[in-house]
């Protein structure tokens, strides 16, 4: 008996070890199912969270993005013995005066165009008349051919553009926050890092600093590349235009130096202000060397500048830089397209930093 149950024994004890062995592989499915289930729904909310709240979410990322332009000023003021609140105060107020000197130079140059544009207003209405002319004539072949004539509303690229930003009232409203935001942005900077990087658990913390210091330098080396960027186009836009007489090509070319540095349509709008201003002023040949000034420039500083001063820091791929200003643009409209680029960045950066979102950090990667 003995000799029987010795074996017996053993296998029974080799049996519950066996079924003491955890069962991995059949809630593998089942885990990922639920993991790709949480996180559709998480985008979900992210998207409608920023539908709903376009205004105040794009006064603080605006906000956000000036302080982080402020930061070495308020930090040089600071080496002259002045207090951080001084300092902010300063720095603000000279972004301030730089804006209204601006507006007031932007306006006493409308003024005077206005004042010059009937000098050249035939030529307008005469390029306006030809245009509808050659519509009629096509519309007329379309009525002869299928004696249908369908009419389809163009879209309004001036109300697509400006979306997010409501009436004049609200616009006024929500950017008179911004100065304010600024101010205790930068003033409370410090304790605002800190404090974010205490919501995180202690074993997470250090990953949180190093997340946040990553995004500050990627933003500021963004803005700053930008900027960069933006005064080499409008320098030698301002040269150009110059060269060919068009009238306020000092003022001009800057315009169209830095609203090419808008993704995608920035190559289209920075083609209006001087063919606009060249009307009855230019001839064919002028009207190709600005066109190939424009979009020479725009190839320059996507193909050559941008991966030089923002790729190192941006690392993004062009497919997923054009998904995401897809996205930004049908939620923000015109403002989504400008910070697009640097929340995507943001969003990399972060994914980066978190083992489960790792994978997304690679498809936006390069």
């Amino acid at each position: 008996m003995p000799d029987r149950d010795t074996p017996v024994h053993d296998t029974q004890v080799r049996d519950a070890r066996v079924d003491d062995r955890p069962h991995v592989s059949p809630s593998k499915p089942g885990l990922r199912r639920s993991r790709w289930a949480l996180n559709t729904i998480s985008v979900g909310v992210i998207l409608a969270i920023c539908s709903y709240g376009e205004k105040v979410l794009t006064v603080i990322l605006i906000s956000i993005l000036l302080s982080f332009i402020l930061a070495p000023v308020v930090e040089g003021f600071m080496r002259l013995h002045l207090p951080r609140g001084i300092a902010a105060a300063i720095a603000v107020f000279l972004v301030l005066a730089v804006m209204a000197g601006l507006v007031y130079y932007s306006y006493n140059q409308a003024s005077t165009f206005w004042s010059d544009l009937p000098k050249y207003t035939q030529e307008i209405r005469e390029q306006i008349a030809r245009f509808r002319r050659q519509a009629a004539s096509f519309e007329v072949l379309g009525q002869e051919s299928q004696n249908v004539v369908t009419y389809r509303p163009a879209p309004n690229w001036a109300d697509i553009l400006a979306r997010g930003f409501g009436s004049v009232t609200d616009f006024f409203l929500a950017i008179s926050f911004i100065p304010f935001l600024v101010y205790f942005m930068l003033t409370w900077q410090h304790h605002v890092r800190s404090a974010t990087v205490m919501l995180f658990p202690m074993e997470n913390r250090h990953n949180a600093y190093v997340t946040i210091g990553m995004i500050s330098a990627m933003l500021r080396s963004f803005l700053v590349g930008n900027l960069l960027i933006g005064l080499f186009m409008g320098i030698v836009s301002t040269a150009v235009f110059g060269i060919l007489h068009l009238p306020f090509f000092y003022f001009v070319g800057f315009i169209s130096g830095f609203v090419s540095l808008i993704p995608y349509l920035g190559v289209l709008l920075a083609l209006a202000p001087p063919l606009f201003v060249g009307v009855g002023h230019i001839h064919s040949a002028e009207f190709i060397t600005i066109l190939v000034t424009v979009f020479a420039l725009h190839l320059i500083s996507l193909n050559l500048l941008y991966p030089k001063f923002l790729g190192p820091r941006l690392q993004l791929n062009p497919l997923a830089v054009t998904v995401a200003l897809l996205i930004w643009a049908s939620l923000w409209g015109g403002i989504g397209l400008l910070l697009a680029i640097p929340m995507t960045a943001a969003m990399k950066i972060i994914f980066d930093h978190i083992e489960s979102l790792k994978p997304y950090g690679r498809w936006l990667g390069e």
